[in-house]
């Protein structure tokens, strides 16, 4: 059954925090016009994940001995909520820091752990995620890309697609089988931490529908992997990949995707003096703090050290699903006063976060595979 404890607020030590995130960034996030800052997922900025860095901000949950800040889950809550109201570049670390850096502390070795941890706290390592795989859609148990064990260390061929900045990072983590064959769905499947710039490793970018080249797909041609680039256990990687899935689902990127077009459009009705969307801004208002509060119980089950993989997969599927409505619902707001003249910087976010909207639902799993996740955790399938 879903477990959502009774929390809809974040600890006071966490509140107090959001005061220093926003000091930080009102220093180091230059003024940008809406339809830039609403890249802000996909926004890529070494120098600025450097600067979250100095603060201690990246890796701020891992452990002081490799370089984190050792906080909670409610205090990442909290800077990743700040950081994309104000539309900051965080691509460069965020896979590390949300996922990969947490799947090392928790399957990893010693010697991974004292490798890479200090390097992604320090915004001198960036991570993508291997999962996804040509001609497979969502189903990511048919996973074909092979690692044959050679000698103590194995050989890696097959592909992974839609990997987010592949070409930026400097690893990446990929689900890939070393037994069986795809029929045999999650059994033979292990997690390996792939150095992207082995020979053997070729990235071409992918060009999105707003211009922009944020995906890539990775082919890998008979590359090298030593013994240490195993995650866990042979033959665990189903199990793992699913923990790691609950990092990607639970925050409140999952809904929050869409918020500076959002905040851009209430700050034209405050300059207009407009009242006649009054009942739209109350509904997308209310609909937003009920998901807060479900992603803030997500929270407080990783931060009791549960892997909430249902619940998740619920936060994502209605977050997502709230954050596409936005474009289509500010778009018909708009149109439906011809004589209204939005500013421009108004229009070029709104045409920008239309145009990516749908792939809020893809991202982290599509809603069909959310769905069915959800059905098993009822008992329904």
């Amino acid at each position: 059954m879903l477990n959502f404890p009774d929390l809809a607020t974040l600890p006071p030590e966490a509140e107090a925090f959001r005061r220093e995130v926003r000091d930080f960034l009102a220093t180091h996030l230059p003024p940008l016009p809406a339809d830039r800052r609403a890249r802000s997922w996909m926004g890529f900025d070494a120098g600025f994940s450097r600067a979250l860095a100095r603060q201690g901000w990246v890796g701020l949950t891992l452990p002081r001995h490799y370089g984190g800040a050792e906080r909670g889950a409610f205090a990442r809550f909290v800077l990743v909520e700040e950081m994309l109201a104000a539309g900051a570049p965080v691509a460069a670390h965020w896979i590390a820091d949300r996922q990969s850096g947490p799947l090392i502390l928790r399957y990893g070795s010693a010697a991974q752990k004292d490798f890479h941890l200090p390097r992604i706290c320090r915004a001198e390592s960036f991570f993508c995620i291997g999962m996804s795989e040509p001609d497979t859609g969502s189903d990511l148990a048919s996973v074909r890309s092979r690692a044959e064990r050679e000698g103590e260390g194995w050989r890696l061929n097959g592909s992974k697609v839609w990997t987010t900045y592949a070409h930026h990072a400097h690893f990446m983590i990929a689900l890939v089988r070393t037994a069986g064959t795809p029929a045999d769905r999650h059994k033979g499947l292990s997690q390996f931490i792939v150095d992207l710039s082995l020979p053997g490793v070729r990235i071409s970018p992918i060009r999105d529908l707003a211009g922009d080249a944020h995906f890539s797909e990775v082919v890998f041609d008979d590359v090298a992997l030593g013994p240490e680039a195993l995650i866990g256990t042979e033959g665990e990687g189903w199990a793992q990949v699913n923990a790691e899935l609950a990092f990607e689902r639970s925050g409140p990127e999952r809904i929050l995707s869409s918020i500076v077009l959002l905040d851009r459009w209430i700050a034209w009705l405050r300059e207009t003096g407009e009242s006649r969307h009054a009942a739209l801004l109350g509904r997308l208002m209310a609909e937003l703090a009920v998901l807060r509060a479900m992603s803030i119980a997500v929270t407080a089950r990783l931060a009791a050290g549960a892997s909430p993989v249902t619940e998740a997969a619920l936060v994502k599927d209605l977050g997502t699903g709230f954050e596409q409505s936005i474009p289509t619902l500010l778009t018909e707001a708009i149109a439906a006063d011809p004589a209204a003249a939005p500013p421009d910087e108004l229009l070029r976010a709104l045409a920008y976060v239309a145009g990516m909207a749908p792939s809020f639902s893809l991202r982290g799993g599509t809603r069909e595979i959310l769905r069915g996740m959800v059905a098993r955790g009822l008992g329904l399938r």
